[in-house]
């Protein structure tokens, strides 16, 4: 992940007292309130929270997400995070692990879909389940106290297994009696290749032949599911990653324009202002 420094969320986190921390590579905290920010960003760092009281709404890569306690969240590296509204009785535990201590784990392959979490990022918790997540976190949080432990971070990673294969299995699990339609597969499938590849392609075109359909079937099937056609789901994530980038980023907005691979910057702020009604400058700003 590049340049996403403007949030400036470490150092607000290491002048916290309730904040435990190892390296740059692993946060654990509790949060009695979280402040809806003032429009989407990105993090480079896997997000756990565990909501404890309360609950809070939001969206991550356009998809609408509700977590009331007792739930966990997960957030991927590189997700666009929108906060809408938190509950003044919220409370939670957040976990943050740097992609070198996720790349450390060495989780069979089968746990890379447990962390594609991107169409299930909620999952409620029985009370039971709950009370192993926190026994899991006052364990990490003993260990990080022990300075003097030469071994602190190979403990954490190991913890840290055990907690994805107790979780891996609820974030597969729909709940009994839900089946999604073949119109939301469809939506599902949509929409990550749209989060994979809208950087290169804003054809609707290109994303039909990606999944082996017309490109009418698939706007008339993504209307009629979502309310909203095809290209104005892709022009939504490229206006959502380009705000991502201009708020939790320092790149420019040149660089930004190539990065969402526009002709020029020109185009890039004429295309931005058409769908916010702003320009990228004044939406930085």
């Amino acid at each position: 992940m590049k340049n996403l420094i403007s949030l400036n969320w470490r150092s607000k986190l290491e002048g916290m007292e309730n904040v435990n921390f190892l390296n740059d590579d692993y946060y654990i905290y509790r949060n009695e309130k979280v402040e809806p920010h003032t429009g989407p960003f990105k993090m480079d760092m896997t997000i756990c929270g565990i909501c404890l009281k309360g609950e809070s709404k939001g969206r991550v890569d356009m998809i609408p997400f509700e977590i009331k306690a007792p739930a966990i969240s997960i957030v991927l590296p590189g997700q666009i995070i929108e906060h809408e509204y938190c509950s003044d009785d919220f409370e939670g535990i957040y976990i943050l692990m740097s992609e070198r201590f996720n790349e450390g784990l060495n989780l069979p392959d089968r746990f890379s879909n447990f962390l594609s979490v991107r169409n299930k990022p909620v999952v409620s918790l029985t009370d039971k389940q709950l009370d192993a997540m926190l026994t899991y976190c006052k364990m990490v949080q003993s260990v990080i106290k022990v300075t003097d432990n030469p071994n602190r971070m190979e403990i954490i990673r190991h913890l840290t297994i055990a907690f994805f294969y107790g979780l891996g299995y609820y974030f597969h699990k729909l709940p009994d009696g839900v089946k999604e339609t073949r119109s939301e597969v469809l939506m599902r499938n949509f929409l990550k290749q749209v989060q994979a590849f809208h950087k290169q392609e804003r054809k609707v075109e290109f994303y039909a032949d990606r999944l082996c359909l017309s490109p009418k079937y698939l706007s008339q099937t993504i209307k009629s599911c979502s309310g909203k056609t095809a290209g104005e789901w892709i022009d939504e994530y490229v206006a959502l990653e380009a705000k991502a980038l201009l708020r939790s980023t320092n790149m420019t907005i040149q660089q930004i324009g190539d990065e969402l691979n526009f002709p020029s910057q020109s185009f890039f702020g004429k295309y931005f202002k058409r769908l916010t009604g702003m320009s990228p400058k004044a939406y930085r700003e």
